[in-house]
């Protein structure tokens, strides 16, 4: 009696568990199904992360034109022996001068100015890339996902076939006195337990469709998503030709753009140990004999090559840092590499070893089971642990390939290679 009980209780829940499931499930039919390199372009039309650096290419250029621009020449007036005359009430001058002034920079600085400011431009592109790749990567990881879930449901599938074929042969049999009602019981229980999986796997994509969805704004997906074969593993280079390709990579490349952004600010620090002179050229009109002179004159500051040490200092020191944080990021990016080589290799081993030598073993052996079992010369448990076993293989086959196409990702990533649709496109078996 509890059996039956039991067995209800997991129906019921069952069925609460799938109306909220398959509620949200509108896809569109006139829409084509979704494909990794649509949302690659969907992510690169929308997301305003790539669309931020047209923003600061506008800001790094006008720096550059600033950084152009010559030291402001001063107007200036300057009178003296200004008096009062009582006699007249007005106000007399003895001497006004008109003066232009100007700074005439030495030591190359509007040239070292310029070359900061240009270096800062160049590093956007190789900023963008990088954003781009990463943003590409968290696209395909989300996608995948999104694969995963619908591979998920494919194998609750063929557990609710199955399972429905037990509880129809121990229906009959039941009805021959050939077993008790218990097994019916418990067979009807493991077909709710393989539904409410497949309830979850719906659940699961939902959620992964709408994580992917929100890369391009999209807020209530309901676009279908490709078939694609998360099985389908391609054979990639060694490790020492990845890590060749890795000095390639916009992660290393951001600190040659980094490097070259000091040693633009350390050129520029050193031409501030070369003073500038202020010069001055005007005019002086003297009252008393009506008489105009030129004037001139120039000042040169004094211990400016002090003044300057500190900031040289400064950025001989960040030429060291990054030099150090260069190597560092090396040996970072070569152990991620590993790691993700490491992954691929072995996840990739598993699929096929799985696929080639276990796999087909417990199809055979549950075929041979369930003619047994019909025959009454097994028990109804042994033909369930096959089932579990064979289902089992399958989720542990699909975990290992979707490991695998994230290491893969992640290759791709580290690599600076394009991330592809092709290694995940397919059909569904």
């Amino acid at each position: 009696m509890w059996l039956r009980l039991a067995a209800l209780a997991v129906f019921a829940m069952l069925s609460c568990a799938q109306a909220r499931a398959t509620l949200p499930v509108v896809p569109d039919p006139s829409s084509d199904p979704l494909t990794l390199d649509e949302a690659f372009a969907r992510v690169a039309r929308a997301h305003p992360d790539l669309r931020l650096f047209d923003a600061q290419r506008r800001m790094r250029d006008a720096e550059r034109d600033e950084a152009s621009l010559r030291p402001a020449r001063t107007l200036g007036i300057e009178v003296e022996g200004l008096v009062l005359n009582d006699a007249s009430n007005r106000i007399d001058t003895l001497e006004t001068a008109l003066s232009l002034a100007s700074v005439f920079e030495r030591g190359g600085k509007p040239d070292a100015r310029r070359a900061l400011a240009q270096s800062r431009i160049d590093a956007l592109a190789v900023e963008r890339e990088k954003a781009r790749i990463d943003l590409l990567a968290d696209t395909a990881r989300r996608h995948l996902d999104v694969i995963d879930a619908l591979r998920q449901q494919a194998i609750a599938r063929q557990d609710i076939a199955q399972r429905q074929r037990v509880v129809e042969a121990a229906r009959r049999r039941f009805q021959a006195g050939a077993s008790p009602e218990a097994v019916i019981l418990s067979a009807q229980a493991a077909l709710a337990q393989a539904e409410l999986q497949a309830a979850r796997a719906m659940q699961q994509f939902e959620r992964a469709r709408r994580s992917l969805a929100v890369l391009w704004g999209d807020a209530a997906p309901t676009f279908a998503v490709a078939e694609v074969d998360p099985l389908a593993l391609p054979s990639i280079d060694g490790f020492d030709v990845l890590a060749a390709r890795l000095q390639r990579s916009p992660e290393l490349l951001q600190f040659n753009d980094q490097q070259r952004i000091a040693e633009a600010r350390l050129r520029l620090a050193r031409t501030q140990a070369v003073p500038d002179v202020e010069w001055q050229a005007g005019l002086r009109h003297s009252r008393e004999g009506n008489d105009v002179s030129l004037v001139g004159g120039f000042s040169i500051p004094l211990g400016q090559r002090v003044r300057a040490e500190p900031g040289i200092r400064a950025a001989e020191a960040e030429l060291d840092v990054l030099s150090l944080q260069r190597e560092a990021g090396g040996l970072s990016l070569l152990s991620t590499l590993a790691d993700a080589h490491g992954r691929y290799v072995v996840a990739r081993d598993e699929v096929q070893r799985l696929r080639d030598d276990v796999l087909p073993r417990l199809v055979r052996a549950e075929a041979e089971t369930e003619r047994a079992w019909r025959a009454g010369a097994v028990s109804h448990l042994e033909w369930a642990q096959l089932q579990d076993e064979r289902i089992a293989a399958l989720r542990q086959q699909l975990g290992a390939a979707i490991e695998a196409q994230a290491a893969l990702i992640e290759l791709q990533r580290l690599t600076g290679q394009p991330l592809l649709a092709g290694t995940l496109e397919g059909a569904l078996e």
